[in-house]
């Protein structure tokens, strides 16, 4: 499907980056016998919405504060400004509930000449592409990191997509 002319694929997933990060085996020197290690114990979190087109590595990412149909449908319309002229997009997706909820129908109904969504079999992540992405992005900004606030993790992460 990705080599035809007139498909646009995406594969799309969401993702919660931790404000606690994760902390990570790494070196210390020898001489510090016993390091101090800061760790943030809260449960704050930055909910992302993202898509990765497996042809030419095009990302759309979307903040949200939480994952629910509203939110998935405006993150479905970012992503549709993306789609290449005159192609078809379809959109490779796990089964969270909203993707499948019946107030997305309509919206769904009305872009099914330019739009439409492939499910992944249930419990197969490591069949979306874009887990690679969140996996990369967890080890290039939030692994043995501090963040102080939520904002300070936000900035890192929107950096990391610019």
């Amino acid at each position: 499907m990705a080599k035809r002319k007139d498909i646009d694929l995406w594969c799309e997933d969401e993702c919660h980056f931790q404000q606690h990060g994760s902390r990570c085996a790494m070196w210390i020197p020898p001489e510090n016998l016993d390091p101090v290690v800061l760790h943030a114990p809260t449960r704050k979190q930055m909910a992302v919405f993202g898509a990765v087109c497996p042809v030419d590595g095009r990302m759309v990412t979307m903040p949200a504060e939480t994952f629910d149909t509203k939110r998935f449908q405006v993150f479905l319309g970012r992503l549709l400004r993306r789609r290449r002229r005159g192609c078809k997009m379809v959109v490779v997706l796990d089964n969270a509930r909203w993707h499948h909820a019946r107030a997305l129908r309509p919206w769904l109904h009305k872009h099914r000449r330019v739009l439409r969504l492939d499910f992944l079999p249930s419990y197969s992540p490591d069949l979306n592409p874009v887990e690679r992405a969140w996996k990369l992005t967890r080890r290039l900004c939030t692994h043995n990191v501090y963040f102080h606030t939520l904002q300070n993790l936000a900035t890192v992460i929107q950096i990391q997509f610019a």
